[in-house]
């Protein structure tokens, strides 16, 4: 498989990192408007460099095009790609809205592409434990869950783009839409959400937001996001279920652990905590090796434009309950 990255900002230089740690693929160009970042990908990997997308197109034979530019700018660069016929790997949010979300799905499926979606939190080993935790039963039905995400500082990246609320969606579609993806995966669709945010209170790198999401199983999730908090980037879930507690703090040194109740049925002895070993492989570079292996053997990757587009319509969501103050159906679930 042959990939380019059109992009190269954080997400972008940490996507071609990881293509050279992968089997059955390779780099072969890049693309960046910005000519120095061009310049430091040449020198680090010796692939070759362009401008713009279309330019690496027309000059380069690829599989795979990787799209890690602004938010606002993926549906004209995913529509390229598969308009190429090239494979494409987006980097979450799939988009700024369900119509340009929908539209590069549709393209993707004209053209007999696969879509790949970079929700990385799912290659997470914390998450995926969780994951197999929750559905295992052990700890009986989900009553509540609480998720956090933030800290670290507010991101800086070409014109600021971060910033431009119309361009990125702010905290809420940027970042916690890892957690939205993540609970939804677990714990089945979302109904409805209710959201709370600084956002047009203060100055907007100093976002904060609560969103509380009901889910059609009757479990109630509470997703926390913040650019405040100056003590690092960290994040939580915490899962109150029958039999138990399950919680992940990634800023405890043992950051996972499983307690049950003593006097539940399964339960043999004192709560016992599970510490999660840190990978050998990055979760960024275990996602792309997922999709490069969905392609070389003809599979559904596990994140796809589907699945990517049910988050963007909880976070859109809780846009829409933050600017009017009330409760909003998701999207999807109004069909």
């Amino acid at each position: 498989m042959r990939v380019g990255i059109v992009g190269l900002g954080t997400m972008g230089t940490t996507h071609a990192a990881g293509y050279r740690d992968i089997a059955g693929c390779e780099l072969v160009a890049v693309a960046d408007i910005q000519p120095e970042r061009r310049r430091a990908m040449v020198e680090r990997y010796g692939v070759r460099s362009y401008a713009t997308l279309a330019d690496m197109l027309a000059a380069e034979t690829l599989d795979v095009i990787d799209v890690c530019l602004p938010t606002h700018l993926h549906r004209e660069h995913v529509e390229m790609a598969a308009a190429a016929g090239k494979h494409v790997f987006c980097e979450k949010p799939l988009a700024r809205n369900r119509t340009e979300g929908h539209a590069m799905v549709e393209a993707c499926h004209k053209a007999g592409v696969t879509l790949g979606v970079g929700h990385v939190v799912r290659f997470f080993p914390e998450y995926r434990r969780a994951k197999e935790i929750i559905e295992s039963r052990q700890l009986g039905n989900v009553g509540t869950v609480y998720t956090y995400r933030g800290g670290g500082g507010f991101p800086t990246a070409w014109q600021d783009w971060y910033a431009n609320y119309p361009w990125s969606g702010g905290l809420t579609l940027d970042m916690i839409i890892h957690d939205f993806d993540f609970l939804r995966w677990t714990l089945g669709e979302v109904d409805r959400v209710y959201a709370k945010s600084t956002f047009g209170r203060d100055y907007n790198r100093l976002e904060h937001v609560f969103v509380s999401l009901r889910f059609k199983s009757g479990v109630i999730g509470n997703v926390e996001g913040t650019w405040l908090n100056i003590g690092g980037f960290g994040t939580k879930f915490e899962f109150a279920c029958e039999k138990g507690l399950l919680t992940h703090d990634s800023k405890v040194a043992s950051a996972f652990r499983s307690y049950q109740h003593k006097s539940s049925p399964e339960a043999s002895g004192p709560g016992v905590a599970v510490p999660e070993s840190p990978l050998a492989r990055d979760p960024y570079t275990l996602e792309l090796e997922h999709f490069i292996q969905c392609l070389t053997e003809g599979k559904e990757p596990l994140i796809n434009g589907e699945e990517a587009l049910k988050a963007v319509d909880i976070a859109v969501a809780a846009l829409e309950s933050i600017k009017t103050g009330k409760p909003v159906t998701v999207e999807s679930e109004r069909r």
